[in-house]
């Protein structure tokens, strides 16, 4: 197994959850049960059988579409839902604006 690759993807993976719903997901039923052992292992099992689907998934795509047209469709997805995002954060701003003060 390529030790650069999996370090990679280690790092890229573990920043990328660092602070994300999941993580808050998993604080917050870790908050209402005294079992976090249980709640460490359903969790990591879903993010690696997650991880499973998407590496699979990918592995499974790129032998029908070029590695360059799968990345150009993520990088499309993540602008399209990043934009969808900001307006609808502006959106929101307007109409707290307009809201008289209780």
């Amino acid at each position: 197994m390529p030790f650069a690759l999996l370090a990679s993807t280690f790092a890229t993976v573990f920043l990328a959850e660092l602070g994300d719903k999941t993580q808050l997901a998993i604080v917050s039923i870790s908050g209402t049960s005294n079992r976090p052992g249980a709640v460490f292992a359903g969790s990591a099992t879903a993010l690696v059988l997650a991880s499973l689907v998407g590496a699979a998934a990918g592995g499974s795509l790129s032998s029908v579409i070029p590695t360059d047209g799968l990345q150009l469709a993520a990088a499309a997805g993540f602008l399209i839902i990043g934009g969808r995002l900001i307006l609808r954060s502006g959106a929101a701003s307007r109409e707290d604006a307009d809201t008289p003060a209780p």
